[in-house]
Protein backbone atom coordinates (compact mmCIF):
# COMPACT_ATOMS: atom_id res chain seq x y z
CA UNK A 1 0.00 0.00 0.00
CA UNK A 2 2.76 1.91 0.75
CA UNK A 3 4.44 2.11 -2.73
CA UNK A 4 0.94 2.44 -4.37
CA UNK A 5 0.64 5.88 -2.28
CA UNK A 6 3.77 6.55 -3.88
CA UNK A 7 2.04 5.89 -6.86
CA UNK A 8 -0.55 9.00 -6.69
CA UNK A 9 -0.07 11.34 -9.65
CA UNK A 10 -1.13 15.14 -9.02
CA UNK A 11 -4.36 14.60 -9.17
CA UNK A 12 -4.21 12.42 -6.84
CA UNK A 13 -2.24 14.20 -4.09
CA UNK A 14 -4.65 16.74 -4.66
CA UNK A 15 -7.78 14.79 -4.01
CA UNK A 16 -5.99 13.48 -1.20
CA UNK A 17 -4.13 16.94 -0.29
CA UNK A 18 -8.26 19.00 -0.57
CA UNK A 19 -9.96 15.94 1.60
CA UNK A 20 -7.90 16.72 4.37
CA UNK A 21 -7.65 20.40 4.41
CA UNK A 22 -11.33 19.93 3.97
CA UNK A 23 -11.50 17.10 7.03
CA UNK A 24 -9.40 19.68 8.88
CA UNK A 25 -11.83 22.37 8.83
CA UNK A 26 -15.00 20.38 9.24
CA UNK A 27 -13.70 19.66 12.61
CA UNK A 28 -12.82 23.42 13.48
CA UNK A 29 -16.14 24.92 12.43
CA UNK A 30 -18.28 22.14 13.41
CA UNK A 31 -19.34 21.14 9.87
CA UNK A 32 -20.54 17.52 9.32
CA UNK A 33 -21.39 17.89 5.69
CA UNK A 34 -17.99 19.77 5.18
CA UNK A 35 -16.75 16.12 6.97
CA UNK A 36 -18.67 14.18 4.29
CA UNK A 37 -16.86 15.56 1.85
CA UNK A 38 -13.57 15.66 3.11
CA UNK A 39 -14.05 12.00 3.79
CA UNK A 40 -14.96 11.12 0.29
CA UNK A 41 -12.02 13.30 -1.11
CA UNK A 42 -9.70 11.52 1.36
CA UNK A 43 -11.00 7.67 0.65
CA UNK A 44 -11.49 7.71 -3.31
CA UNK A 45 -7.28 8.19 -3.43
CA UNK A 46 -6.30 5.19 -1.08
CA UNK A 47 -8.92 3.09 -2.74
CA UNK A 48 -7.61 3.34 -5.97
CA UNK A 49 -4.15 3.14 -4.51
CA UNK A 50 -5.84 -0.54 -2.82
CA UNK A 51 -7.22 -1.38 -6.05
CA UNK A 52 -4.11 -0.67 -8.65
CA UNK A 53 -1.98 -2.27 -5.99
CA UNK A 54 -3.96 -5.31 -5.93
CA UNK A 55 -4.16 -5.14 -9.66
CA UNK A 56 -0.45 -4.64 -10.21
CA UNK A 57 1.00 -7.97 -8.98
CA UNK A 58 -1.71 -10.49 -11.09
CA UNK A 59 -1.52 -8.82 -14.44
CA UNK A 60 0.91 -11.96 -16.84
CA UNK A 61 2.19 -11.10 -20.10
CA UNK A 62 3.20 -13.58 -22.84
CA UNK A 63 5.37 -12.41 -26.19
CA UNK A 64 5.74 -14.47 -29.31
CA UNK A 65 7.84 -13.83 -32.38
CA UNK A 66 6.88 -15.28 -35.78
CA UNK A 67 9.30 -16.40 -36.84
CA UNK A 68 11.95 -15.79 -34.19
CA UNK A 69 14.20 -16.30 -37.25
CA UNK A 70 14.40 -14.07 -40.57
CA UNK A 71 16.24 -12.87 -43.69
CA UNK A 72 17.87 -9.51 -42.64
CA UNK A 73 15.31 -7.07 -44.48
CA UNK A 74 12.45 -9.15 -44.11
CA UNK A 75 9.55 -8.29 -41.40
CA UNK A 76 8.63 -10.57 -37.97
CA UNK A 77 5.67 -10.07 -35.98
CA UNK A 78 5.99 -9.28 -31.80
CA UNK A 79 3.04 -10.77 -30.62
CA UNK A 80 2.14 -9.66 -26.59
CA UNK A 81 -0.95 -11.09 -24.48
CA UNK A 82 -1.53 -9.77 -21.34
CA UNK A 83 -3.81 -11.55 -18.70
CA UNK A 84 -5.61 -10.33 -15.77
CA UNK A 85 -5.41 -13.51 -13.08
CA UNK A 86 -7.24 -11.08 -10.36
CA UNK A 87 -10.86 -11.19 -9.63
CA UNK A 88 -11.01 -7.53 -10.41
CA UNK A 89 -11.17 -5.54 -13.68
CA UNK A 90 -7.46 -3.59 -14.40
CA UNK A 91 -7.71 0.16 -15.01
CA UNK A 92 -6.23 1.64 -17.82
CA UNK A 93 -2.56 -0.68 -19.13
CA UNK A 94 -0.25 1.65 -20.74
CA UNK A 95 2.27 -1.50 -22.49
CA UNK A 96 5.43 -0.20 -23.85
CA UNK A 97 7.82 -3.27 -25.01
CA UNK A 98 11.90 -1.94 -25.53
CA UNK A 99 13.38 -2.78 -28.29
CA UNK A 100 17.05 -1.81 -30.29
CA UNK A 101 16.75 1.12 -32.42
CA UNK A 102 17.83 -1.39 -35.55
CA UNK A 103 14.39 -3.23 -35.44
CA UNK A 104 12.33 0.81 -35.35
CA UNK A 105 10.91 2.77 -33.06
CA UNK A 106 9.59 1.73 -29.73
CA UNK A 107 6.33 0.23 -29.52
CA UNK A 108 3.54 1.73 -27.00
CA UNK A 109 -0.20 0.69 -26.65
CA UNK A 110 -3.20 1.54 -24.51
CA UNK A 111 -5.48 -1.22 -23.24
CA UNK A 112 -8.79 -0.22 -21.52
CA UNK A 113 -9.90 -2.11 -18.48
CA UNK A 114 -8.82 -5.96 -18.99
CA UNK A 115 -12.55 -7.61 -17.47
CA UNK A 116 -11.22 -10.62 -14.41
CA UNK A 117 -9.69 -13.73 -15.77
CA UNK A 118 -9.54 -11.65 -19.54
CA UNK A 119 -7.05 -11.17 -21.79
CA UNK A 120 -5.53 -9.09 -24.58
CA UNK A 121 -3.41 -9.02 -27.67
CA UNK A 122 -1.08 -7.09 -29.57
CA UNK A 123 1.32 -6.59 -31.97
CA UNK A 124 3.48 -4.43 -33.68
CA UNK A 125 5.83 -5.25 -36.81
CA UNK A 126 9.96 -5.29 -36.22
CA UNK A 127 12.50 -5.33 -39.54
CA UNK A 128 16.05 -4.94 -39.36
CA UNK A 129 18.93 -4.58 -42.76
CA UNK A 130 21.63 -5.60 -40.25
CA UNK A 131 21.95 -9.11 -39.24
CA UNK A 132 22.52 -10.25 -35.73
CA UNK A 133 20.88 -11.46 -32.77
CA UNK A 134 18.35 -8.60 -30.93
CA UNK A 135 17.04 -8.72 -27.57
CA UNK A 136 13.22 -7.85 -27.21
CA UNK A 137 12.28 -7.07 -24.25
CA UNK A 138 11.54 -6.55 -21.02
CA UNK A 139 7.95 -5.13 -21.17
CA UNK A 140 7.03 -2.20 -19.14
CA UNK A 141 3.18 -1.90 -18.07
CA UNK A 142 1.86 1.33 -16.76
CA UNK A 143 -1.34 0.72 -14.37
CA UNK A 144 -4.34 3.66 -13.44
CA UNK A 145 -7.04 3.73 -12.51
CA UNK A 146 -10.46 4.89 -14.26
CA UNK A 147 -10.25 8.50 -12.07
CA UNK A 148 -6.04 8.48 -13.05
CA UNK A 149 -5.61 9.25 -9.41
CA UNK A 150 -3.06 6.41 -8.88
CA UNK A 151 -0.05 5.36 -11.77
CA UNK A 152 2.61 2.07 -11.08
CA UNK A 153 4.73 0.72 -13.37
CA UNK A 154 5.76 -2.64 -13.52
CA UNK A 155 8.31 -4.19 -15.31
CA UNK A 156 8.46 -7.93 -16.64
CA UNK A 157 11.83 -9.64 -16.65
CA UNK A 158 11.11 -11.91 -19.57
CA UNK A 159 12.90 -11.36 -23.19
CA UNK A 160 13.11 -12.98 -26.58
CA UNK A 161 15.90 -13.04 -28.70
CA UNK A 162 15.06 -11.99 -32.59
CA UNK A 163 17.50 -13.83 -35.04
CA UNK A 164 18.26 -11.89 -38.14
CA UNK A 165 20.12 -14.20 -40.69
CA UNK A 166 22.12 -13.29 -43.79
CA UNK A 167 20.07 -12.85 -46.67
CA UNK A 168 20.33 -15.83 -48.64
CA UNK A 169 20.19 -16.16 -52.30
CA UNK A 170 19.11 -19.57 -54.67
CA UNK A 171 22.07 -20.62 -56.35
CA UNK A 172 21.92 -22.52 -59.84
CA UNK A 173 22.80 -26.44 -60.11
CA UNK A 174 26.05 -26.75 -61.33
CA UNK A 175 28.09 -30.24 -60.89
CA UNK A 176 31.94 -28.85 -58.68
CA UNK A 177 33.17 -32.36 -58.82
CA UNK A 178 33.55 -34.66 -56.05
CA UNK A 179 30.07 -35.88 -55.97
CA UNK A 180 28.85 -39.31 -55.36
CA UNK A 181 25.48 -40.31 -56.74
CA UNK A 182 24.62 -42.19 -53.43
CA UNK A 183 23.99 -41.58 -49.80
CA UNK A 184 24.75 -44.09 -47.19
CA UNK A 185 26.76 -45.11 -44.45
CA UNK A 186 29.38 -47.19 -46.51
CA UNK A 187 30.40 -48.94 -48.69
CA UNK A 188 32.34 -52.18 -47.62
CA UNK A 189 35.95 -52.46 -49.24
CA UNK A 190 37.80 -55.96 -48.69
CA UNK A 191 40.84 -56.58 -46.87
CA UNK A 192 40.36 -59.88 -45.80
CA UNK A 193 42.95 -61.18 -48.22
CA UNK A 194 45.36 -58.00 -47.40
CA UNK A 195 47.46 -58.57 -44.02
CA UNK A 196 47.52 -56.52 -41.08
CA UNK A 197 50.50 -54.03 -42.06
CA UNK A 198 49.28 -54.00 -45.91
CA UNK A 199 45.74 -51.95 -44.49
CA UNK A 200 45.33 -48.32 -46.27
CA UNK A 201 45.66 -45.47 -44.05
CA UNK A 202 44.65 -42.54 -43.80
CA UNK A 203 44.51 -39.20 -41.24
CA UNK A 204 41.69 -39.09 -38.40
CA UNK A 205 39.04 -36.85 -39.18
CA UNK A 206 36.69 -35.08 -36.70
CA UNK A 207 33.80 -37.95 -36.44
CA UNK A 208 35.50 -41.34 -37.45
CA UNK A 209 34.90 -44.03 -35.39
CA UNK A 210 38.14 -44.58 -33.12
CA UNK A 211 37.32 -48.16 -33.38
CA UNK A 212 39.05 -47.40 -36.59
CA UNK A 213 42.37 -46.34 -35.55
CA UNK A 214 45.34 -47.91 -36.75
CA UNK A 215 47.69 -47.47 -33.94
CA UNK A 216 51.06 -49.22 -35.96
CA UNK A 217 50.46 -46.50 -38.32
CA UNK A 218 49.46 -43.70 -35.67
CA UNK A 219 53.16 -44.93 -34.03
CA UNK A 220 54.90 -44.44 -37.17
CA UNK A 221 53.56 -41.55 -38.22
CA UNK A 222 52.39 -39.60 -35.43
CA UNK A 223 49.58 -38.55 -35.38
CA UNK A 224 46.55 -40.82 -35.35
CA UNK A 225 45.65 -42.37 -38.65
CA UNK A 226 42.52 -44.66 -39.17
CA UNK A 227 41.83 -47.76 -41.86
CA UNK A 228 40.41 -46.93 -45.05
CA UNK A 229 38.43 -50.08 -44.85
CA UNK A 230 35.03 -48.04 -45.92
CA UNK A 231 34.67 -45.91 -49.23
CA UNK A 232 31.78 -43.32 -47.87
CA UNK A 233 29.20 -42.43 -50.17
CA UNK A 234 28.30 -39.31 -48.52
CA UNK A 235 29.79 -36.15 -50.42
CA UNK A 236 31.70 -33.61 -48.37
CA UNK A 237 32.41 -29.89 -48.71
CA UNK A 238 34.77 -27.70 -46.39
CA UNK A 239 33.64 -24.22 -46.28
CA UNK A 240 36.01 -21.38 -45.29
CA UNK A 241 34.88 -17.89 -44.23
CA UNK A 242 37.58 -15.17 -43.94
CA UNK A 243 36.56 -13.15 -40.88
CA UNK A 244 39.94 -11.43 -40.66
CA UNK A 245 39.17 -7.51 -40.49
CA UNK A 246 42.06 -6.62 -41.88
CA UNK A 247 41.33 -8.57 -45.32
CA UNK A 248 38.15 -6.18 -45.79
CA UNK A 249 36.91 -3.04 -46.41
CA UNK A 250 33.62 -0.74 -46.24
CA UNK A 251 31.32 0.12 -43.17
CA UNK A 252 27.90 -1.37 -42.75
CA UNK A 253 25.74 -3.83 -44.90
CA UNK A 254 27.60 -2.29 -47.97
CA UNK A 255 30.97 -3.98 -46.59
CA UNK A 256 32.82 -6.84 -48.38
CA UNK A 257 32.82 -8.85 -44.63
CA UNK A 258 28.51 -8.43 -45.12
CA UNK A 259 28.94 -9.22 -48.75
CA UNK A 260 31.04 -11.95 -47.66
CA UNK A 261 28.90 -13.63 -45.03
CA UNK A 262 25.68 -13.63 -47.25
CA UNK A 263 27.83 -15.64 -50.19
CA UNK A 264 28.92 -18.34 -47.78
CA UNK A 265 25.05 -18.62 -45.98
CA UNK A 266 23.94 -18.71 -49.68
CA UNK A 267 26.47 -21.84 -50.57
CA UNK A 268 26.14 -23.68 -47.31
CA UNK A 269 22.43 -24.05 -47.57
CA UNK A 270 22.87 -24.70 -51.44
CA UNK A 271 25.84 -27.84 -50.63
CA UNK A 272 23.67 -29.35 -47.68
CA UNK A 273 20.50 -29.13 -49.88
CA UNK A 274 22.02 -30.98 -52.33
CA UNK A 275 23.58 -33.72 -49.83
CA UNK A 276 26.39 -32.37 -49.14
CA UNK A 277 28.26 -32.80 -45.24
CA UNK A 278 29.12 -29.82 -44.82
CA UNK A 279 31.00 -27.74 -42.35
CA UNK A 280 32.02 -24.09 -41.87
CA UNK A 281 35.42 -22.84 -41.17
CA UNK A 282 36.61 -19.51 -39.97
CA UNK A 283 39.77 -18.22 -37.98
CA UNK A 284 37.96 -18.71 -35.14
CA UNK A 285 35.75 -21.78 -35.06
CA UNK A 286 34.21 -24.54 -36.89
CA UNK A 287 30.97 -25.06 -37.03
CA UNK A 288 28.62 -28.81 -38.82
CA UNK A 289 31.99 -30.36 -37.93
CA UNK A 290 30.16 -33.76 -37.32
CA UNK A 291 29.43 -36.81 -38.59
CA UNK A 292 26.67 -36.06 -41.16
CA UNK A 293 25.87 -32.42 -41.13
CA UNK A 294 23.10 -32.45 -43.28
CA UNK A 295 19.56 -31.36 -42.69
CA UNK A 296 17.04 -28.49 -41.43
CA UNK A 297 19.50 -28.86 -38.40
CA UNK A 298 22.49 -27.73 -39.72
CA UNK A 299 20.88 -25.27 -41.79
CA UNK A 300 19.48 -23.43 -38.89
CA UNK A 301 22.93 -24.03 -37.07
CA UNK A 302 24.64 -22.52 -40.21
CA UNK A 303 22.27 -19.41 -40.10
CA UNK A 304 22.67 -18.77 -36.35
CA UNK A 305 26.29 -19.08 -36.83
CA UNK A 306 26.45 -16.54 -39.27
CA UNK A 307 23.73 -14.06 -37.96
CA UNK A 308 26.17 -13.40 -35.07
CA UNK A 309 29.82 -13.96 -36.99
CA UNK A 310 31.86 -10.44 -36.34
CA UNK A 311 35.40 -9.97 -37.84
CA UNK A 312 38.09 -10.88 -36.04
CA UNK A 313 41.59 -9.73 -35.03
CA UNK A 314 42.94 -12.65 -36.12
CA UNK A 315 46.08 -11.66 -39.12
CA UNK A 316 46.77 -15.16 -40.57
CA UNK A 317 44.79 -18.45 -42.02
CA UNK A 318 46.11 -20.56 -39.96
CA UNK A 319 43.21 -22.04 -37.40
CA UNK A 320 41.33 -23.07 -40.40
CA UNK A 321 44.54 -24.60 -42.61
CA UNK A 322 45.57 -26.41 -39.76
CA UNK A 323 41.66 -27.99 -39.75
CA UNK A 324 41.79 -28.48 -43.45
CA UNK A 325 45.18 -30.18 -43.64
CA UNK A 326 43.79 -33.37 -41.78
CA UNK A 327 40.42 -33.14 -44.73
CA UNK A 328 40.29 -35.64 -47.17
CA UNK A 329 42.10 -35.33 -50.76
CA UNK A 330 38.18 -35.78 -52.34
CA UNK A 331 36.26 -33.06 -50.04
CA UNK A 332 35.33 -29.99 -52.25
CA UNK A 333 36.92 -27.14 -50.85
CA UNK A 334 35.24 -23.61 -51.23
CA UNK A 335 36.68 -20.54 -49.38
CA UNK A 336 35.43 -17.04 -49.64
CA UNK A 337 38.45 -14.73 -48.99
CA UNK A 338 38.80 -11.13 -48.26
CA UNK A 339 42.37 -9.15 -49.42
CA UNK A 340 45.05 -11.87 -49.47
CA UNK A 341 48.99 -11.26 -49.30
CA UNK A 342 51.12 -13.46 -51.32
CA UNK A 343 51.85 -15.65 -48.85
CA UNK A 344 48.96 -16.49 -47.61
CA UNK A 345 47.54 -17.04 -51.39
CA UNK A 346 50.54 -19.39 -51.63
CA UNK A 347 49.18 -21.37 -48.41
CA UNK A 348 45.77 -21.71 -49.95
CA UNK A 349 47.46 -23.39 -52.80
CA UNK A 350 49.48 -25.98 -50.52
CA UNK A 351 46.28 -26.60 -49.27
CA UNK A 352 44.45 -28.30 -51.90
CA UNK A 353 45.67 -31.64 -52.41
CA UNK A 354 43.81 -34.99 -53.52
CA UNK A 355 41.36 -35.37 -56.47
CA UNK A 356 38.87 -32.40 -54.87
CA UNK A 357 37.42 -29.45 -56.54
CA UNK A 358 38.88 -25.88 -54.65
CA UNK A 359 37.12 -23.15 -55.56
CA UNK A 360 37.66 -19.39 -54.12
CA UNK A 361 35.38 -16.78 -54.46
CA UNK A 362 38.23 -14.00 -53.96
CA UNK A 363 37.06 -10.49 -53.21
CA UNK A 364 38.75 -7.88 -54.92
CA UNK A 365 38.16 -5.37 -51.81
CA UNK A 366 40.39 -2.54 -52.85
CA UNK A 367 37.52 -1.51 -55.20
CA UNK A 368 34.97 -1.71 -51.73
CA UNK A 369 36.41 1.72 -50.23
CA UNK A 370 38.19 4.78 -51.23
CA UNK A 371 41.57 4.32 -50.28
CA UNK A 372 45.25 6.44 -51.48
CA UNK A 373 45.68 6.00 -54.90
CA UNK A 374 49.38 4.57 -54.21
CA UNK A 375 48.06 2.27 -52.05
CA UNK A 376 44.62 0.85 -53.77
CA UNK A 377 46.81 -0.23 -57.10
CA UNK A 378 48.94 -2.15 -54.75
CA UNK A 379 45.86 -4.05 -54.08
CA UNK A 380 44.98 -4.49 -56.89
CA UNK A 381 47.96 -6.02 -58.73
CA UNK A 382 48.17 -8.33 -55.66
CA UNK A 383 45.04 -9.50 -56.32
CA UNK A 384 45.78 -10.08 -59.91
CA UNK A 385 48.93 -12.17 -58.73
CA UNK A 386 47.05 -14.08 -56.43
CA UNK A 387 44.44 -15.49 -58.85
CA UNK A 388 46.83 -16.07 -61.39
CA UNK A 389 48.69 -17.95 -58.38
CA UNK A 390 45.41 -19.81 -57.09
CA UNK A 391 44.28 -20.77 -60.64
CA UNK A 392 47.74 -22.44 -61.31
CA UNK A 393 47.37 -24.37 -58.20
CA UNK A 394 44.46 -26.00 -59.01
CA UNK A 395 41.84 -23.74 -57.73
CA UNK A 396 39.03 -21.94 -59.72
CA UNK A 397 38.88 -18.48 -59.02
CA UNK A 398 35.55 -16.36 -58.88
CA UNK A 399 36.44 -12.46 -58.62
CA UNK A 400 34.09 -10.33 -56.98
CA UNK A 401 33.86 -6.18 -57.39
CA UNK A 402 30.80 -4.21 -55.60
CA UNK A 403 27.42 -4.80 -57.25
CA UNK A 404 28.65 -8.51 -58.21
CA UNK A 405 26.00 -11.19 -57.99
CA UNK A 406 27.10 -14.30 -56.21
CA UNK A 407 24.02 -16.72 -58.48
CA UNK A 408 25.43 -15.03 -61.55
CA UNK A 409 28.80 -16.06 -60.95
CA UNK A 410 28.59 -19.22 -59.26
CA UNK A 411 27.78 -21.35 -62.56
CA UNK A 412 31.44 -20.26 -63.52
CA UNK A 413 32.11 -22.36 -60.49
CA UNK A 414 31.68 -25.65 -62.50
CA UNK A 415 34.03 -24.94 -64.87
CA UNK A 416 37.89 -26.54 -64.51
CA UNK A 417 40.22 -23.80 -65.56
CA UNK A 418 38.31 -20.67 -65.68
CA UNK A 419 40.23 -17.60 -65.50
CA UNK A 420 38.30 -15.14 -64.02
CA UNK A 421 40.40 -11.90 -64.53
CA UNK A 422 40.64 -13.12 -68.73
CA UNK A 423 36.47 -13.43 -68.42
CA UNK A 424 36.13 -9.83 -66.67
CA UNK A 425 39.37 -7.82 -68.98
CA UNK A 426 41.13 -7.54 -65.83
CA UNK A 427 44.68 -8.00 -64.96
CA UNK A 428 47.50 -7.85 -66.97
CA UNK A 429 47.31 -10.94 -68.69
Amino acid sequence: MREALSGLTTRGRAFLSAGMAAAVCAVLFGERDLLRVGILLTALPMASAFVVARTRYRVACVRRLEPSRVPAGCEAWVILRMDNLSRLPTGLLLVEDRIPYVLGSRPRFVLDRVEPRGSREVSYRVRSDVRGRFSVGPLTVRLTDPFGLVELNRAFSAKDTLTVTPAVQALPHVRLGGERTGRGESLARSVAVAGEDDVTTREYRHGDDMRRVHWRSTARYGELMVRREEQPWQSRCSLLLDTRRRAHRGDGPGSSFEWAVSAVASIGLHLSRRGYATRLLTDVETVGATPDPVGVDFENMLLDTLAAVRMSGNKDLRAPAEALRHSGGEDLLVAVLGHLDAAEAEKLVRLRHGAGAAIAVLMNTAAWSPRPIALQQAETEQFDANVRLLRAGGWRVLTVRPGDSLPALWPLAGKAGYDGLAARGEGGG
